[in-house]
């Protein structure tokens, strides 16, 4: 058919044109630029407040910074290479060929048997991979050396990220047998093992080679007084930037099934089923154990429910999910609140957010516990090639997909450390610990008069430029 014998068969606004092919369902197309402008706004502004607010004081402008240059530069890589390492053509079992996703030619035809263009899923799958990276950093605030971040994300973003995506969701080796909706598996559970891992690194050689420590090769815990003594510099604000992650989380689950479908419409209510149950939990806990309600203990409690829920929300049904929601307000309680504080290695790690319970426990739960609830029909409706199974067989898959994603993080980002820190210092010298914002981006989060200046402080134009420490380590 032309496009003019559509002519009184449809409404105007819904004739087909060069601008909106045949293959173009407006309400989906519509749909996904919503959900995915809702995912990016979790990073941006939502974790840029979320993490400048979370931490003390001196370290707002860094934290909010990490996560504002993370989502910018990841955006880069993934049109340049990343998207196709992710799931363009195979190149082998774990990884894609890279190449561009810049032409009109790759971004304008339909995407895959959906009905929207291929560059909704481009940028779909981009704010996916920024939230990661920026939820990593979570567990290096406040002694990070920025260089060092800058060149980080790009190379996690490139050989860690992209595997775990091709493996899992496009054309590797796990994409038939893993259950993994939204991201459990591929972004949280990568995002808390490879954030836990980068902040280790410190751990023997602070003792054994205090040398090497010494010369930054290693990111290591923050000052003893920081790790202390770190109250949020903003409860408010923090509250604010959890907002937009619960809220913006609608779009990171309901925009999964590329259409404005069931799968949609029941993801995104399990998605505040589960969320809710999860801080009512852990509210609760809290106030029993510690005689207090604590307003930071509710918002990891709902960060660990809308984690829990990612890799099956729209594949259980409302009552697992409270099921759900009830273990991922409980386990990570019991994991960050008990069990940190009895354990050597969670005590000796500084992982300053506390990622890993927040995402990696988390993750992790979510992942084993979408093997067990899926349910058959959600699960043909979502995934129709897939050869998903039941029960323990299922849960089997389960766990080798985790086993994969956290041997690979934790090899990698290793790599990747020790690479980066032969050409710049991962960690902050300490002199730039002890002042903070001011040392080490010449700027301050709260600029109030008298707030602690002893003299003037020059405008930022005014100031003699000074050599970053990149530059200094490589002469």
């Amino acid at each position: 058919m032309n496009y003019s014998d559509y002519n009184g068969l449809l409404p105007e606004n819904l004739l087909p044109d060069e601008a909106s092919p045949r293959w173009n369902n407006k309400g989906d197309n519509g749909w996904q630029l919503i959900a995915t402008t809702m995912v990016g706004m979790q990073s941006v502004p939502g974790l840029v407040i979320l993490y400048g607010s979370m931490v003390k004081k001196k370290w707002a402008v860094n934290s909010a910074f990490m996560a504002l240059y993370a989502f910018a530069a990841a955006l880069i890589c993934w049109v340049l290479w990343a998207h196709n390492m992710s799931f363009g053509t195979r190149f082998c079992p774990i990884l894609g060929k890279p190449g561009f996703a810049l032409t009109q030619k790759f971004l304008l035809p339909e995407y895959g048997g959906f009905y929207v263009p291929m560059a909704d899923y481009v940028y779909y799958e981009f704010v996916f991979a920024a939230i990661t990276v920026i939820l990593l950093g979570g567990s290096l605030l406040g002694r990070m050396n920025f260089y060092a971040w800058m060149i980080f994300v790009p190379m996690w973003l490139t050989f860690s990220y992209t595997v775990g995506a091709f493996s899992i969701w496009g054309k590797g080796f796990l994409e038939k047998y893993i259950i993994d909706y939204a991201g459990g598996y591929v972004i949280h559970l990568s995002s808390g093992v490879a954030g836990f891992t980068a902040a280790y690194w410190v751990i023997d050689m602070d003792t054994q080679y205090p040398s090497m420590y010494n010369t930054c090769f290693f990111v290591g815990p923050r000052q003893s007084h920081d790790r202390q003594h770190f109250p949020p510099n903003n409860i408010i604000h923090m509250l604010g930037g959890a907002g937009f992650l619960w809220l913006g989380w609608t779009g990171f689950n309901g925009g999964s099934p590329f259409a404005a479908n069931l799968i949609a419409s029941l993801a995104i209510i399990n998605t505040h089923i589960c969320t809710a149950t999860s801080l009512l939990v852990w509210v609760s806990l809290d106030m029993v154990v510690y005689k207090k309600s604590s307003v930071i203990g509710a918002v990891q409690g709902m960060i660990t429910g809308l984690v829990c829920i990612t890799p099956g929300a729209g594949i259980v049904e409302p009552w697992a999910a409270i099921i759900m929601g009830a273990m991922s307000g409980s386990i990570p309680w019991y994991t960050m609140m008990v069990l940190h504080r009895r354990s050597a290695l969670f005590q000796s790690v500084d992982d300053t957010l506390g990622a890993f319970h927040t995402h990696a426990v988390a993750g992790l739960l979510g992942g084993l516990l979408s093997g067990v609830f899926a349910r058959a029909n959600l699960l043909r409706m979502m995934y129709p090639t897939g050869h998903y199974s039941h029960g323990i067989i299922q849960m089997g898959y389960q766990i080798i997909g985790a086993a994969f994603i956290i041997v690979w993080n934790v090899v990698v980002t290793s790599l990747i450390c020790i690479l980066i820190s032969r050409i710049v210092d991962l960690r902050m010298k300490e002199e730039d610990l002890d002042i903070g914002d001011d040392a080490v981006h010449g700027e301050e989060a709260y600029a109030l008069w008298g707030d602690g200046e002893k003299i003037p402080v020059p405008i930022r134009w005014q100031m003699a430029p000074r050599i970053p420490s990149m530059c200094r380590r490589l002469k």
